[in-house]
């Protein structure tokens, strides 16, 4: 099943057939080599078929799998690592849709319309999956896993009818002989406890990862993808539901960063990008996928385990120089939300503040908007912190801080100082916590981002320790965001990212003004010197990038749509230029501000809080946030609004959006925006000035400026065709650029080159 994908298009395919089977829970168990930079163990995956998550609608014929059309050649049980080339076990494969024709052929793909991704698939097939082994002619189901540069060893059926204490899952009616009937049924029960029992279907989930195998089961892998199959199960209610899979990842995995931290020591993390977890083990990457899961990690006893994981672990001691530590999740959520990171950090422990430091939480009063959804939510069951009144009040949730020890003295004078403000501010605003705790962890200098947040741990750059709290506060507040969008409330297709970064870059500025405990006034006003900021950014970005990267829903009305398997692809997923692209963040924002302001803050806020409680725990469009927006504006104030105009001007084009056209830019009417003008001003005066005059006539005096209006400062300086060399001097002496923080020095020195 061989895929080759064209570097034109660069699309990233999801190959997991989630409308058949979908993982419900996994089961790490692993070690972390770091001598070999390997990470082996085994994965058990707990799977519900089709007919049990949503009614069935196709023949058996129709409830197939991904495919190619090159025949496969799976590893048998007996010679579980060893390509078998005997004919009975190679399978030949049809096509469905999501078909590409070799020229000359025939296209016998569906000719109703139906051709969501069918140009970008680039050979996914959803089609029947045709055997002749020892099953005599009749198919056999096969799963297809995401999987990219994992060795897999082994593949078996677990069985967790052996599992002692088990036989309370088996209703009295249900048969007593073990069959895979039995087995199947035992999965369903245990993945189908009611939420109250959590403690108790994770103790049967470790059970069950850890019981006997009860046959191997026929495997190969691609590029993209392991397929699986046993001899005999024709549909996917057939197919075992509690697989184990024994690993090893390889070095060169893009979802598993090796490096050393900032003191020269070894660590390991993974970033999930841009491949997202497929490289760490194998699992269904499509968003619809969203399990729970618990891991345990083994690790020589000198390092930290921190993991996505509601339970702040501990580490337990093996043997001598090697320790274990156990992790696990009760809100179900996409694969790619997983995160771990192996080093030896440092818990950086708060020191003794004065009353006048950020540490001291603001008494925010509680609102009724805080308290009133306590009760009925609708997401799938699992514990939700939304239904505990407890959990409406806590405006600071726990958290620690992580880094290494070179870091620990910056982390206590920067970051410990922020989180409460912080954590407090984005309560204040959105309400509840989705999650019930929070580490964060300073990662490694080669980390290619400001920022990162999965379930419970939050991946910060070192470069937002430098500046104070003004480049820190900003994307902690930015990470903490993505708490509620992004991680609690996630896109259901993945091509709609600004789902997530529009909303985290709208209400970083929100919650920081919050955190910061500003005037009405003084919060309007860094608002506007931030939009200001960001207009800048995107202009320079539409113009220097691709204009079918600029669009925020590429696939338009086919979003959301896969193929009959649930295969898909993430378009331009695969594109090196979107690493750095900020396009969904930057036109995401002006949207959610052009919105916000034709509603009023205080009517959108309060839609964003019923919002987050309507739809945390699921997967959106952009249409279910568009749509329940609409809902509540007014008549007079929503003339030429609709969500198709929305999705014609904001989402579905290039270049700037219609309705910032000819409108006055961020900032026309900021007082501090007016200040870097004249400052501007004035440097322009100083550039012009003939050298030898400079000596004879008065020195001009330059306003201090705020972080962010330096960083404005530079943005309007990069446009001149060039600073002088005495000019470049004194703005160096003026402004200290060596000392500022990572991104106006960023622009210096992008200035200076520019200049040199």
């Amino acid at each position: 099943m061989e895929i080759k994908l064209d570097p034109s298009r660069d699309d990233l395919p999801l190959m997991a057939n989630t409308s058949h089977m979908l993982v419900k829970h996994y089961v790490l168990d692993l070690e972390v080599d770091f001598e070999s930079r390997i990470i082996e163990g085994t994965i058990v995956l707990f799977f519900e078929d089709g007919s049990r998550f949503r009614k069935q609608t196709s023949s058996t014929k129709e409830t197939c799998q991904l495919a190619s059309n090159k025949a496969y050649k799976f590893r048998t049980p007996e010679l579980c690592h060893i390509p078998v080339t005997n004919a009975r076990t190679t399978f030949n494969v049809g096509y469905s849709d999501f078909v590409i024709c070799d020229k000359g052929e025939e296209d016998t793909s569906d000719k109703d319309g139906n051709h969501d991704n069918q140009e970008q698939a680039s050979g996914i097939s959803s089609s029947k999956y045709c055997c002749d082994t020892e099953n005599h002619g009749r198919e056999d189901f096969l799963l297809v896993l995401d999987c990219c540069d994992l060795s897999v060893l082994k593949v078996e059926e677990v069985d967790v009818a052996a599992v002692p204490g088990i036989e309370k899952f088996i209703r009295p009616s249900k048969l007593t002989t073990v069959s895979e009937e039995l087995r199947n049924e035992i999965v369903h029960e245990l993945v189908t406890l009611p939420a109250v029992h959590w403690r108790k279907q994770l103790d049967y989930f470790v059970r069950c990862s850890q019981a006997p195998s009860c046959g191997e089961l026929f495997f190969d892998t691609d590029t993209w993808s392991l397929q699986i199959r046993k001899t005999g199960a024709q549909t996917a209610t057939d197919f075992p539901h509690a697989i184990r899979i024994s690993y090893k990842t390889k070095p060169e995995g893009q979802s598993v960063t090796w490096t050393s931290d900032q003191s020269g020591r070894p660590c390991v993390y993974t970033m999930g990008s841009p491949i997202n977890n497929r490289a760490l083990f194998p699992c269904q990457e499509p968003p619809v996928a969203m399990s729970t899961w618990q891991a345990t990690v083994r690790a020589a006893a000198s390092f930290v385990v921190l993991m996505s994981g509601e339970n702040s672990a501990k580490p337990t001691q093996l043997h001598e120089g090697c320790s274990s530590w156990h992790y696990y999740v009760t809100m179900p959520m996409p694969a790619s939300t997983f995160t771990i990171a192996v080093g030896c950090w440092t818990e950086v422990v708060p020191k003794k503040w004065s009353s006048n430091d950020l540490m001291i939480e603001r008494p925010f009063p509680l609102s009724e908007t805080d308290c009133r959804y306590v009760g009925v939510c609708s997401h799938m069951e699992y514990p939700c912190r939304f239904q505990n009144a407890a959990a409406t009040t806590q405006k600071v949730i726990p958290h620690r801080v992580f880094a290494p020890g070179c870091l620990k003295g910056v982390c206590q004078e920067i970051l410990l100082r922020l989180l409460p403000p912080c954590l407090s501010a984005a309560h204040s605003v959105l309400g509840s916590h989705p999650f019930s705790r929070l580490d964060i962890l300073i990662v490694p200098a080669n980390f290619s981002s400001l920022g990162m947040a999965s379930p419970h741990i939050i991946f910060l750059s070192q470069s937002t320790l430098t500046g104070r709290s003004h480049l820190c506060g900003p994307r902690l507040c930015h990470e903490i965001a993505h708490t509620w969008f992004g991680l609690a409330i996630g896109a259901r297709d993945w091509t709609e990212e600004w789902l997530s970064e529009g909303f985290a870059t709208h209400l970083e500025d929100v919650f920081w003004a919050e955190a910061q405990q500003l005037a009405p006034h003084d919060a309007e006003e860094q608002r506007e010197l931030r939009a200001c900021l960001r207009w800048h950014r995107l202009r320079d970005e539409l113009r220097n990038s691709p204009e079918e990267m600029q669009v925020l829903r590429p696939s338009k009305e086919k979003t959301g749509h896969v193929s009959d398997s649930g295969a898909s692809v993430v378009k331009h997923g695969l594109n090196p230029e979107k690493n750095f692209m900020q396009v969904h963040y930057l036109k995401g924002y002006f949207l959610l501000r052009f919105l916000a302001r034709r509603l009023g803050d205080k009517t959108y806020f309060s839609f964003l809080r019923k919002f987050v409680h309507k739809f945390h725990g699921q997967l959106i469009l952009s249409q279910d946030f568009l749509q329940m927006l609409l809902e509540n504006i007014p008549e007079e104030k929503r003339p030429d609004l609709s969500v198709e105009n929305i999705f014609q001007d904001w989402l579905e084009s290039s270049g700037i959006p219609k309705p910032l056209q000819g409108a006055r830019p961020p900032g026309a009417d900021c007082g501090l925006v007016r200040r870097v003008d004249a400052e501007v001003t004035k440097w322009m005066r100083l550039n012009q000035r003939p050298r030898k005059r400079r000596r004879r006539e008065e020195e001009e005096v330059f306003e201090k400026l705020l972080p962010d209006q330096l960083v404005l400062l530079l943005e309007h300086l990069l446009e001149e065709k060039t600073l002088s060399r005495p000019t470049l001097q004194t703005l160096q002496r003026t402004y200290c650029l060596h000392e500022q923080d990572a991104e106006s020095l960023y622009k210096a020195v992008c200035k200076h080159l520019s200049s040199s």
